[in-house]
C-alpha cells in the first residue's frame, strides 16, 4: 500500500497521506514519499497548486510515528530525523507553485506544524488542532514556533504550546491558524475550487509572487534552524522517554 495517493488534473496536484491505521502519522517510508513527491513538484511546471489532505475521517496528520521513532534515544540519533522533516517542509513552503493544506480531521503535533509550512489552511468544520508537543515534553523541532509565532501572534502561540491546547475550527480561524472552513463533506470539493482559482496564472508568476513575499526571511531561516537543536535535547530527556512510554502503553492496552 503506498502511503502517498497521488494524482494530477492538469495544474493540480492532490496528495492524501494514507495511513489511517496510524492516524497518518509521519514515519520514514513516508519521508520517502515526500522526498520523492517533492522532486516530482519541483520538476514538474505543470503544477500550479497542491493539495494536501489525510485519508480517513480519524486524522489529517497525527504528528511523527512515536512507535517507530521511539528507537531513537539520544540527541544526535534525533538531529538526523527531525532536520530532514525540518527541510521536507521548507522545500514545501519554497515550491513555485501554491499550496493549500485540506485538513479533513484532528492536527496533532507535527501535523499542525506541517500544515503551517502551506501556503493556504481550510479546514474541516468539525477538525481540531492539537499543540500537544509539550505532553511529550518537546518542543516543536519542525519550524512549528517559528511559524505558529507568525501566523497567531507571540503570547498566543506560547499560550497554546504551554497549556498543550485543543483549539476548534472557530477559534483556529479568529486567531487566522486558518484561512477557511468547509462542512466535511464539502472539503475537497471547496479545497479544489480555491485551487483552480489561483491556477490561472502560471508558476514564474506564482514564484514571483512566493519570493517576493519571503524577501525578509533570513533572520526567519534561523530560527527556524534553531528549533532543531533544542528538538533534539528534550528528545533525549528521560521525562521525554518516561512520558512516550506511558503514551505507548495506554494505546496498547
Amino acid at each position: 500500500m503506498s502511503v502517498l495517493k497521488v494524482e494530477q488534473n492538469r495544474h493540480i496536484c492532490q496528495v492524501i497521506i494514507n495511513r489511517p491505521s496510524s492516524h497518518n502519522a509521519i514515519n520514514f517510508a513516508v519521508m520517502d514519499a515526500l522526498e520523492e513527491l517533492l522532486d516530482e513538484m519541483e520538476a514538474n511546471t505543470d503544477i500550479r497548486c497542491l493539495i494536501f489532505t489525510g485519508e480517513g475521517d480519524d486524522s489529517f496528520i497525527s504528528g511523527g510515528d512515536l512507535k517507530e521513532f521511539h528507537t531513537i534515544k539520544t540527541a544526535e540519533e534525533a538531529k538526523p530525523m527531525a532536520k530532514r522533516m525540518l527541510t521536507i517542509l521548507k522545500r514545501i513552503e519554497q515550491l513555485p507553485c501554491w499550496t493549500i493544506a485540506a485538513i479533513n480531521a484532528p492536527a496533532y503535533g507535527g501535523g499542525c506544524e506541517i500544515m503551517l509550512a502551506f501556503d493556504f489552511r481550510i479546514a474541516s468544520e468539525e477538525a481540531t488542532f492539537g499543540f500537544t508537543q509539550g505532553k511529550f515534553y518537546l518542543p516543536p523541532g519542525w519550524g512549528g514556533l517559528t511559524r505558529l509565532v507568525e501566523k497567531v501572534g507571540r503570547s498566543t502561540a506560547l499560550q497554546w504550546l504551554a497549556e498543550a491546547k485543543i483549539v476548534d475550527t472557530e477559534s483556529a480561524l479568529r486567531h487566522k491558524l486558518i484561512d477557511r472552513t468547509a462542512p466535511p463533506d464539502k472539503l475537497q470539493e471547496q479545497a479544489l475550487s480555491w485551487a483552480k482559482k489561483m491556477s490561472k496564472n502560471d508558476r514564474p508568476f506564482i514564484k514571483n509572487l512566493k519570493e517576493g513575499a519571503m524577501r525578509t526571511t533570513k533572520a526567519r531561516w534561523e530560527a527556524i534552524d534553531a528549533e532543531l537543536d533544542t528538538f533534539a535535547e528534550f528528545w533525549e530527556s528521560d521525562l521525554h522517554e518516561q512520558r512516550v512510554e506511558k503514551f505507548l502503553q495506554r494505546k496498547d492496552n
